[in-house]
């Protein structure tokens, strides 16, 4: 609610405050970059995907299998996981092998793993 939110009772204004965090703020094209990854997480068959990508490489139609969903679904969403830097495939035979793409990957999705369970920073 809004009245649980608290407001200065006055106008005021840090001037070395907001300074200082200005210089330090990434680019607007970066911060821009930061909002369009946080898109892709919030999509619940992406997360699905990672989540499963985060325990073991997967091809296309062992994780449809896994989440009961076609390979032309799964692929749509590995296209745009891919598209987003998220995760890497490689040429096994005629198989194509998913994995996340990084560990930066890994240690986004571990964090917001722990911070919806509420478990603390290590």
């Amino acid at each position: 609610m809004l009245d649980d939110i608290e407001l200065c009772e006055h106008e005021c204004s840090h001037i070395e405050v907001i300074e200082r965090v200005r210089q330090i703020m990434p680019a607007e094209d970066v911060i821009y970059d930061v909002a369009e990854l946080f898109k892709v997480f919030g999509d619940s068959t992406r997360t699905k995907i990672l989540t499963a990508l985060f325990e073991n490489e997967m091809c296309v139609c062992d994780i449809g299998k896994l989440l009961n969903m076609t390979k032309s679904a799964i692929s749509h969403q590995l296209r745009i996981l891919r598209q987003n830097k998220l995760v890497k495939a490689r040429k096994s035979g005629k198989e194509v092998i998913y994995s996340l793409a990084d560990n930066h990957v890994k240690i986004i999705f571990k964090m917001a793993i722990d911070h919806v369970e509420g478990k603390d920073c290590e």
